[in-house]
């Protein structure tokens, strides 16, 4: 068990270190995610084979899903700002390899190399960013900060088609990446000054090396499997040891999380049913970012149309999810979490059901995507800001109580969740 107890009481968060942290998102899901939309121009420049292509669109999301939970963990240790400072740090580098990557043999490496940075970067900024939004605001203003995290991250997702084609059309996507170095360095000032805060917990840190490995393993294996499956052969011995790889070790790994004291993941958690349903939730809809990558690739390979004007598709996304996320954030005063998520979920499914009719001709599928992409907006907005409220649940600090010095501290064998009546006290 950990509580935010390791930070100046008197701090407060300001919009600088705000905006700070935002840029740290966005470098993510703005900058990182225009892939999904100029992977076609990028594979066309360096002569890349599609499959590759497509392995170097999806390793950044790997990176970040494989070590978000791990970084996360040791931001809690040993500092959330250090984290966040480390993250920009290696988003820099990433960008760098690959705004610079170069056509010929050396294009794979360079540029699956940078994305994975930029992967890892992601898993530096996001939980330790979110956990100082959670830590230095309270009340109304840590919502505000929520929601303007929200757009961040969630608004960025819906920008980054926009926002790369055009870039890439005007200037070129390797400009992309360096603009995202200079937001990067801007982020760095913005942040400069902030008080560190970590969480104090019951020993001292220890890195869960098998869970790490068994996981990465897993998670690799499924990478190869969905992304070369098609190529090799569904039934070729290196798709079918792919699938074996997986199996086993994604069973290794459920094991050895069990059984550990000291995890990166603790199973306990998903005994919170509002937690559970907010991380599958969150996952299936990070999911649909396949859903971008496949339609924006259609209207590009298959409809001849350029980067910006299959952006341009996605305008009503941007807007919606930029107008409308607020309005998440009311609906979660209003309504709680649970409500806000489903309808989310619903509009969001009734938005992928209308990118999915590939079969028609390209001037009525580009009227269903335009039209689709902005209840993706809308879905996204009203889920956004509940599901992160409700995803931070199991680490919201709580106000101080005078407690028994032999019961301060709980075993990590006691129920995560166990909240205190709102009588004793009340979650800040």
């Amino acid at each position: 068990m950990a509580t935010n107890t390791g930070s100046p009481a008197r701090y407060q968060g300001n919009d600088r270190l705000l905006f700070g942290l935002i840029m740290g998102v966005l470098n993510f899901w703005l900058f990182a995610q225009t892939t999904l939309n100029v992977a076609p121009v990028m594979q066309k420049d360096l002569g890349l084979d599609a499959s590759m292509m497509n392995i170097a669109v999806a390793i950044a999301a790997l990176f970040s899903g494989i070590f978000t939970v791990v970084l996360g963990g040791l931001a809690d240790a040993i500092g959330r700002v250090r984290l966040v400072r480390a993250g920009f740090f290696l988003h820099i580098a990433g960008s760098l390899l690959v705004g610079l990557t170069p056509t010929g043999d050396l294009a794979v490496s360079v540029l699956v190399a940078g994305r994975a940075l930029q992967g890892l970067s992601a898993a530096c900024v996001l939980p330790a960013s979110l956990a100082l939004v959670k830590t230095y605001w309270e009340g109304p203003a840590r919502q505000r900060a929520v929601s303007l995290w929200s757009i961040g991250s969630w608004g960025g997702s819906g920008m980054c088609s926009l926002f790369g084609g055009f870039v890439s059309q005007s200037l070129g996507w390797r400009y992309i990446f360096f603009a995202s170095i200079v937001v990067s360095v801007v982020g760095l000032a913005m942040i400069k000054g902030t008080p560190e805060s970590k969480a104090e917990t019951t020993g001292s840190y220890k890195f869960d090396v098998a869970g790490v490995l068994t996981f990465m393993i897993a998670m690799i294996a499924l990478q190869i499997l969905v992304t070369q499956g098609n190529k090799l052969g569904w039934t070729s011995p290196v798709i079918l040891g792919m699938i074996a790889l997986a199996l086993i070790f994604g069973t290794l790994f459920f094991i050895v999380e069990s059984r550990t004291v000291h995890g990166f993941v603790d199973f306990k958690l998903f005994r919170n049913p509002t937690y559970t349903g907010a991380t599958i939730s969150n996952f299936l809809l990070n999911g649909v970012a396949g859903t971008l990558l496949v339609s924006l690739q259609l209207v590009q390979i298959g409809g001849n149309m350029t980067a910006q004007e299959a952006g341009g598709l996605t305008l009503g996304y941007a807007i919606a999810i930029i107008a409308f996320i607020r309005v998440g954030e009311k609906l979660l005063q209003r309504f709680g979490t649970r409500k806000p998520m489903i309808w989310g979920c619903l509009i969001t499914g009734l938005a992928i059901l209308m990118l999915s009719p590939a079969n028609l001709l390209l001037a009525d599928y580009k009227m269903l995507a335009i039209v689709g992409y902005t209840l993706f907006g809308v879905g996204l907005a009203f889920y956004a800001t509940p599901s992160t409220d409700a995803g931070c649940l199991p680490c919201r600090p709580r106000k101080q109580v005078p407690v028994p010095a032999s019961t301060k501290w709980l075993p990590r064998s006691a129920p995560p969740l166990a909240w205190p009546s709102p009588r004793r006290s009340s979650p800040r």
